[in-house]
């Protein structure tokens, strides 16, 4: 699984990824601060299922922080997209190539509009504008590459064949491309779109192969009817505010020891500097209001609702919850909604897939058979030969 950040330079994504990954990306007031792109673990959190079963976790593959499993996830921050990229302007269709391989992308906009689409500093600039510019690139970037491979696909007499192929690196599937000509209206039988066509296609089939969550960043310098404003203007896009900085901040303040997140409010260290404890209450005040920044609800968006993923526990003993070094609930498996006991089996290790006879579900005891189709939080025991 792998998550990308994409939007306009100077929009605040390298702080969204560093505030995702805690890692020291590059973070700078201009146009261009990603030239590499940054790639890091961030974590989606979901309530650990220690509370149901009464026990104390011990995780191996994730961590376990106040009853809230955080379990990692890929994600890459590539180089801000002006218009033109796709033609090689700005840092041209090189940073376009990182998200191939993307499975979903959270686009950073600045909700102020004080940067216009090529990060240059301004004044009442529309975000959505941003928002369809980097839609269009993608788009033209995807088209693009198609074009260059018509000729030898519209020569095949399995022209809906050889397409497929050729966009399985973007990870389409077959039927994804045959279902975006349906909706551009275009034939799947000897091949030979015009550019023109081949954008439609392209536009119908990115939908589908890189769904996009808007991440309406800054909101803690916006006006207070800006995000509101931002959803009417993009219907049937999903839109998210948050404030990539204060998340940085908060997160940069936690691991210096200075302030404690707890369930309901933030505990800030007595006797710190009052620079420094003035922007701690801010912080405070704001996720008072809000509930929160934003930032988790954007990876939580993307892996369970876009990805449709849902968490599930192997463990070895199905009575103590444990794996064989006792370890308890060491593992919570990503697996998507709709996979079964057998597909479990297969992520754990292909041996143990090869030789399951059946699973357990350790919260009822009941046997399972390997087309079981599993549920959020299950807890499962895999009986091989």
């Amino acid at each position: 699984m792998l998550i990308g950040l994409v939007g306009a330079p100077n929009k605040g994504k390298s702080t969204l990824f560093s505030a995702l990954t805690l890692a020291e990306a590059e973070i700078a007031d201009y146009a261009f601060t990603t030239i590499n792109p940054n790639i890091g673990v961030a974590y989606a959190k979901r309530e650990c299922v220690e509370k149901e079963l009464g026990v104390k976790c011990r995780p191996r593959n994730s961590l376990c922080i106040n009853g809230m499993r955080q379990l990692p996830v890929n994600i890459i921050d590539v180089a801000g997209l002006v218009p033109g990229a796709h033609l090689g302007k700005g840092m041209g269709n090189q940073f376009l190539n990182d998200l191939a391989n993307a499975d979903v992308l959270i686009q950073v906009v600045d909700i102020t509009g004080k940067t216009d689409v090529h990060g240059k500093q301004a004044e009442n600039q529309d975000p959505a504008e941003e928002v369809r510019m980097v839609a269009e690139e993608i788009a033209q970037w995807l088209a693009g590459i198609i074009q260059k491979h018509i000729s030898a696909i519209s020569k095949r007499s399995d022209s809906d064949k050889a397409l497929a192929e050729l966009l399985s690196g973007f990870r389409a599937s077959q039927e994804q491309v045959k279902l975006a000509a349906e909706r551009a209206f275009l034939p799947l039988s000897g091949i030979n779109w015009s550019a023109d066509e081949t954008l439609k296609f392209s536009r119908e089939l990115l939908k589908m192969i890189k769904p996009t969550i808007i991440a309406a960043n800054k909101c803690d310098k916006a006006s207070s009817n800006a995000l509101e404003e931002l959803k009417k203007s993009l219907p049937g896009y999903t839109v998210i505010g948050c404030s990539a900085m204060l998340e940085l901040a908060l997160r940069k303040a936690e691991k210096a020891g200075v302030v404690e997140i707890g369930e309901k409010a933030l505990r800030i260290k007595e006797g710190l500097p009052k620079e420094k404890k003035d922007a701690l209450e801010y912080i405070s005040r704001y996720i008072d209001e809000r509930g929160t920044t934003g930032v988790t609800e954007l990876l939580n968006t993307a892996v369970f609702d876009f990805l449709s993923n849902i968490v599930v526990y192997p463990v070895e003993d199905e009575n103590k919850y444990t794996d064989h070094f006792g370890n308890v609930l060491p593992d919570a498996v990503l697996v998507k909604r709709g996979s079964t006991a057998f597909n479990l089996a297969e992520k754990v290790h292909t041996d143990l897939a090869k030789s399951m006879k059946y699973a357990v579900d350790a919260k009822t005891k009941m046997r399972l058979a390997k087309d079981h189709v599993l549920k959020d939080n299950d807890v499962i025991k895999i009986a091989a030969h």
